[in-house]
């Protein structure tokens, strides 16, 4: 039997050569054993042949189970996946880095589990190795997973080539299963996201309004479709709004302001954002001000075509022109009238949505 390389690491505070170590020995096909935020893992090269083999073997795991995929970005499902659902993308958002593994429909026509793990260990692994990596839970199969680091080595040592020891996990309870490859979505294993949690997410309606800046026509109707909703006692809706402009963080002007505490809306505390494609994604309806967000918009995600449309056209607003003016650097009647026309278009699309 060989030796196993054992190293212990601050998981708040990683060294970076023993992450790098470790990446080294999954890219030449060694198995780790890594820590992650719900239980200790084996991980191996998902590309190197020998190395599944060999964790298979130690796992004892039917060859027809597959091992879910660790990764380091959110958006990387879609180097994996295929015809991802909105639904993915609304709990990939609400619950990664986290204990939540998605399983969807893989680009090799069957299905792939993924997670992004909330811990700077593991992430920085999966980072630096720069290949995709398995990792199953360090014990063999049927029996508990490790819930610290003892119990991973316990039964493993002699059989990987680096254990890496960061104290006991945060949450110390295994990773929340959905299948999202079938209609209803299937909680497979309630892990430490409960499954009321996990449709919770689902089932809410994410709206998103667009415009250049995010600091008027896209803050007033944010505002006043919150304001709607809140009257008709509904809270399945989540309401956003962004621009389309690379700059961020800025406050609502001050007329946006004026204009909405007239509606008794208090836009003080907004700040600015940039449209991204996880926003646009997972969004079940995207509703812009002018033909040019919507074009921005289609340029980052152009699969959302079928739920984005202009205010107005959504609306079923007549008239010739669909675009609603930008009121920025205009005196306050033109604000005034900008939030009339958003107020007509958000009324009826409380009602739609």
């Amino acid at each position: 039997m060989s030796t196993t390389k054992i190293i212990k690491i601050d998981p708040l505070s990683p060294n970076p050569e023993v992450l790098r170590l470790a990446a080294e020995i999954l890219v030449k096909g060694g198995l780790v054993i890594i820590p992650t935020e719900t239980v200790y893992g084996v991980a191996a090269n998902m590309q190197d042949k020998k190395a599944l083999e060999r964790l298979y073997g130690i796992k004892q795991r039917p060859k027809d189970k597959p091992f879910s995929l660790l990764i380091d970005w959110k958006l990387r499902i879609e180097e994996f996946a295929i015809n991802i659902p909105v639904a993915a993308y609304k709990l990939v958002d609400k619950f990664w880095p986290g204990p939540l593994t998605v399983i969807l429909k893989s680009k090799d026509g069957g299905k792939v589990g993924l997670r992004m793990p909330d811990n700077e260990v593991a992430r920085g692994i999966i980072h630096l190795a720069g290949v995709p990596l398995v990792c199953p839970s360090a014990n063999i199969s049927g029996k508990p997973a490790p819930t610290d680091f003892q119990q991973a080595i316990q039964g493993l040592e002699g059989l990987v080539d680096l254990a890496i020891d960061a104290g006991n996990p945060r949450i110390q309870v295994e990773s929340t299963v959905i299948d999202l490859t079938t209609e209803p979505v299937q909680v497979l294993r309630e892990g430490a996201i409960k499954k009321e949690e996990v449709e919770a997410v689902i089932n809410k309606k994410v709206v998103l309004f667009v415009c250049t800046g995010n600091s008027c026509r896209s803050v007033i109707a944010e505002a006043l479709l919150k304001k709607k909703l809140k009257e008709k006692n509904r809270n399945d809706v989540e309401v956003l709004s962004a621009g389309t402009m690379l700059t961020g963080g800025m406050g609502a002007t001050e007329s946006t302001k004026e204009v909405l505490a007239r509606e008794g809306i208090d836009v003080s505390g907004h700040l600015s954002r940039s449209i991204n494609a996880g926003m646009i994604k997972k969004s079940d309806l995207i509703l812009v001000m002018e033909k040019a967000h919507e074009n921005r918009v289609l340029e980052i995600a152009p699969e959302v075509k079928n739920r984005l449309f202009l205010l107005k056209e959504f609306a079923k607003i007549n008239g010739n022109n669909l675009d609603i003016a930008d009121p920025i650097g205009k005196p306050l009647e033109s604000y005034s009238r900008t939030l009339e026309v958003i107020k007509e278009a958000v009324e009826k699309v409380s009602v739609l949505i």
